[in-house]
């Protein structure tokens, strides 16, 4: 902005400079003009004096030459000009600088041309006899004496050109001061006009490199300052526009980053243009490193890579699902569907949803009905054999007839025993099964638990012990922990070889975040689980041993069950085994249950 300053002000020296030049030589035009109209005018009044007070003698005369040319330098001397007289032919009769008779005639002279008009004439030229230019009036005259014709008066216009050179000296000084003074009015002028220009330039350009705070401090009323005000108000608009586009993007990235499902947006080129945090953790791949990328770079998914590859080619909506590896197997739905925008392809959008959960339990929801109905049909089978032959007559012996009666007695229990687990499995699951929870005294939990269990132990000669602080109590529902560990122990006697352990141990600790929790063990020294079937016990109806499970009595759904009761409890459960050594199930629980 300071070259447009120095500019400005240059242009404004320069006019002033002209207009000032222009003005000093109109003034001098004017002083001369009117130097020389008073010299005019005061050479006129003095040949009119001349010619009221002279003593003219007949210009026939033989002296009549040497009388005027006398009388012209007499008159010379006093009026500090020349002096000329003329005759109406023209002819010089004296003159007070030169020898008449070497004079020209001067009838066609121009002030005697005007004189013999107008009475009076005047004429501005160079003097061949006095080298130099000379103002002339001559006036005419007829006198009584015998005079006709002109007197001529002339003046060297040196003391005009002397008087216009220190007329032009002073107006030069005036004018060089004037100049000076002009030029710091224009640079202020310039200054006051460019420095509100200069702020609202920089104004700009903040508000080009992005900074929106950026205002015009000007508190003008003038075409400056409606500018400084119209560009506060653009930027007050811009800034207000700016906030609203980043509120959309933040909030857009923000649901984005917290959708469950993946995103995958391909340009119409082929190249990823978008990955939310779903989709890179679901690809395991990062958005900043894949976008602008082909999306065939992501070849350690070649399954979904040529799901993602046909959606392209096709440019059509497109379903599927696909197994990828990250690093274990994971089942992907893929949904995917053209972009476009007034009519012009703009790439696909692909949304990515993982679903081996949902296809697990799908699997496991099979496995139920199938287990459901395998687990029923065998007790309802046994059922209704052993009836039909008691009702066909076929068993007339008295003992044999209440076995099979006790078979039918026995399979309705294991019936009813499984509708039941069944029904409360259905009612933990969809968390229909409230808490009521209560002080619970765990050494007399556990001394009335194993006393009721005790008798099947003696059976099979089965040491049951427990380990419990006397004073330890436990915030939870009773009776739902009864039927926890009941489940438990009763297992652990099931599956522990005749003489053998059965031990609860219970101890109460601080975990590092300052909670308090119970941790009961319930070990036994039976016959221990595979380690492959460790993740697999508390699914519904899972058996590692099906045959000495269905020949105890059980049901299958007694660890899914405990499994349910521990987590509603907010606790967790984990079991430790060693093949043909025995298994030891571990139970974490909250001292204190937290209110919902």
């Amino acid at each position: 902005m300071k070259p447009f300053r120095i500019r400005l002000t240059l242009i404004m020296m320069v006019l002033i400079g002209i207009s000032m030049l222009g003005a000093g030589v109109t003034m001098a035009k004017l002083f001369k003009d009117s130097h020389v109209s008073a010299l005019e005018q005061n050479m006129s009044r003095e040949i009119n004096l001349l010619a009221g007070n002279f003593s003219f003698i007949d210009t026939d005369r033989p002296d009549a030459i040497e009388y005027y040319t006398a009388e012209a330098k007499r008159i010379a001397s006093l009026t500090n000009s020349r002096i000329t007289f003329i005759a109406r032919d023209g002819k010089v009769l004296g003159d007070s600088e030169k020898n008449p008779l070497e004079m020209d005639n001067h009838s066609t002279r121009e002030e005697e041309v005007l004189a013999a008009k107008e009475g009076f004439g005047k004429a501005i030229r160079y003097s061949d006899t006095l080298k130099r230019k000379m103002l002339y009036v001559a006036g005419s005259v007829t006198s009584d004496q015998g005079f006709d014709g002109y007197i001529r008066l002339s003046m060297g216009l040196d003391a005009v050109s002397k008087g216009l050179s220190k007329a032009w000296m002073i107006m030069a000084g005036g004018l060089v001061l004037l100049f000076i003074a002009a030029t710091f009015v224009s640079y202020k002028v310039a200054s006051g006009m460019t420095s509100p220009l200069e702020q609202i330039t920089r104004v700009a350009r903040r508000i080009t490199d992005l900074d929106y705070d950026a205002r015009v401090p000007l508190k003008r009323k003038d075409e400056i300052g409606q500018l400084a005000s119209a560009i506060n108000v653009m930027a007050d608009s811009l800034q207000a526009q700016v906030k609203t586009i980043r509120d959309n993007e933040d909030l857009l990235q923000s649901v984005l980053d917290n959708m469950t499902g993946g995103i995958l947006m391909i340009n119409a080129e082929g190249e990823i243009a978008l990955l939310n945090r779903a989709a890179e953790r679901l690809l395991n791949v990062k958005n900043n490193e894949a976008a602008g990328h082909s999306y065939t770079e992501l070849k350690h998914h070649y399954e979904l890579s040529r799901l993602i590859d046909e959606g392209v080619s096709r440019k059509e909506p497109i379903h599927d699902e696909r197994s990828i590896y990250n690093p274990g197997e994971r089942i992907v739905r893929l949904d995917g569907v053209p972009m476009a925008q007034d009519g012009s392809y703009r790439g696909m959008l692909f949304l990515l949803q993982e679903v081996t959960e949902i296809r697990r339990l799908e699997k496991m929801r099979s496995e139920f009905v199938a287990n459901v109905s395998h687990e029923l049909k065998t007790p309802v089978a046994a059922v209704k054999g052993f009836a039909e032959t008691l009702l066909g007559g076929g068993v007339t012996d008295e003992k044999t007839a209440r076995s099979f009666l006790q078979i039918i007695y026995d399979e309705n229990e294991r019936l009813n025993r499984l509708i039941g687990d069944i029904l409360d499995l259905s009612k933990i699951e969809n968390k229909r099964v409230n808490l009521e929870c209560s002080p619970v005294h765990l050494i007399e939990l556990f001394d009335s638990l194993l006393e009721t269990l005790s008798k099947v132990a003696e059976k099979k000669k089965i040491h049951l012990s427990a380990k419990v602080p006397p004073e330890l109590f436990i915030e939870g529902d009773e009776d739902k922990l009864r039927q926890i560990f009941i489940n438990l122990v009763s297992n652990a006697i099931s599956y522990t070889h005749d003489g053998g352990n059965v031990k609860v141990t219970v101890v109460n600790k601080q975990k590092k975040d300052g909670t308090e929790v119970v941790v009961f063990t319930v070990s036994d020294t039976g016959i221990g689980i595979p380690r492959k079937d460790l993740p697999r016990i508390f699914e519904r109806f899972y058996r590692v041993d099906k045959a000495r499970s269905r020949s105890s009595g059980g049901t299958g759904l007694g660890l899914s069950i405990v499994k349910h009761l521990v987590e509603l409890h907010r606790g967790t459960i984990t079991v430790e085994s060693d093949l043909g050594i025995g298994s030891s199930f571990i139970i974490e629980l909250p001292l204190l249950q937290e209110e919902d």
